[in-house]
């Protein structure tokens, strides 16, 4: 399983916006400075995030963005959501994918499981974690 570049530039963004004054926001042109996204590239990733309710304008266009609610309440899962349809350690997990070897496989428990406990993980860690730079797993 890999995650895409959207993916984790995004994460990446969203920590930048969620440190930003709220009342201010963070302009574009300064998440794309800081993290070293190119303007363009950044268009789509602040859509996926607007479109996801996870930030917002601050006044409206040309405006700074801000995070729509505590960093707390954000889960990484909610992140990658806003990028990912799903979480699929192996494509028999997809929604989209029919196995045809459902019915004989015997490792199929395995990889749901594994899936299973990523995508807790994923709840588990918030936008306020990745700003403190907390290391959960090793808690």
């Amino acid at each position: 399983m890999k995650f895409r570049t959207k993916t984790r530039y995004g994460m990446r963004a969203i920590v930048e916006i969620a440190k930003a004054d709220r009342k201010k926001g963070i302009l574009q042109k300064d998440i794309s400075k800081n993290q070293g996204i190119s303007i363009k590239y950044l268009d789509q990733i602040v859509h996926a995030l607007k479109e996801a309710g996870l930030i917002e304008n601050v006044k409206g266009k040309k405006s700074g963005y801000r995070i729509t609610r505590n960093a707390s309440d954000i889960t990484v899962h909610q992140i990658h959501l806003a990028f990912e349809p799903e979480i699929a350690v192996i494509d028999c997990l997809s929604k989209d994918v029919e196995c045809r070897l459902e019915d004989v496989c015997h490792t199929i428990s395995f990889w749901t499981g594994l899936n299973q406990v990523i995508i807790n993980y994923f709840n588990e860690v918030t936008l306020q974690d990745l700003m403190e730079g907390r290391n959960l797993h090793s808690q």
